[in-house]
């Protein structure tokens, strides 16, 4: 009974941080549109099942980082609320850490989409 107790908190908590996350952190819901958009074309472009396995990962690993970024961000926030080059860095390495994700992201969905809105438009 213990265990089942202590994953329903885990749960509880987790759940309460994806609902902060997308209540509070702009970058998140931006993430979260595009992601819905990439989900709704790769229906309407019919893409196959492991096309569509590979788009939900990489919107997955995405939505992650971005939850990690803002961690790291938070993190040193409450370490440290002046100015020093320690916490710049691991604010930079995290932001870097999400735009080589976004970039992939962006990647991915080329190589998904570009042939068949070819075929669609030419």
């Amino acid at each position: 009974m213990q265990f089942i107790r202590y994953h329903h908190i885990s749960f509880k908590n987790a759940f309460r941080g994806l609902f902060w996350a997308f209540s509070t952190q702009p970058n998140f819901r931006i993430h979260g549109f595009f992601s819905i958009l990439a989900i709704v074309t790769g229906f309407i472009l019919k893409i196959t099942p492991v096309e569509m396995t590979i788009l939900v990962l990489t919107i997955v690993f995405g939505m992650g980082i971005e939850m990690v970024n803002t961690s790291i961000e938070a993190a040193t926030d409450m370490i440290t609320t002046e100015w020093r080059e320690e916490a710049k860095i691991a604010k930079d390495v995290a932001a870097g850490m999400m735009l080589l994700a976004a970039i992939g992201a962006v990647i991915v969905a080329l190589i998904i989409f570009i042939p068949r809105l070819w075929l669609i438009f030419f």
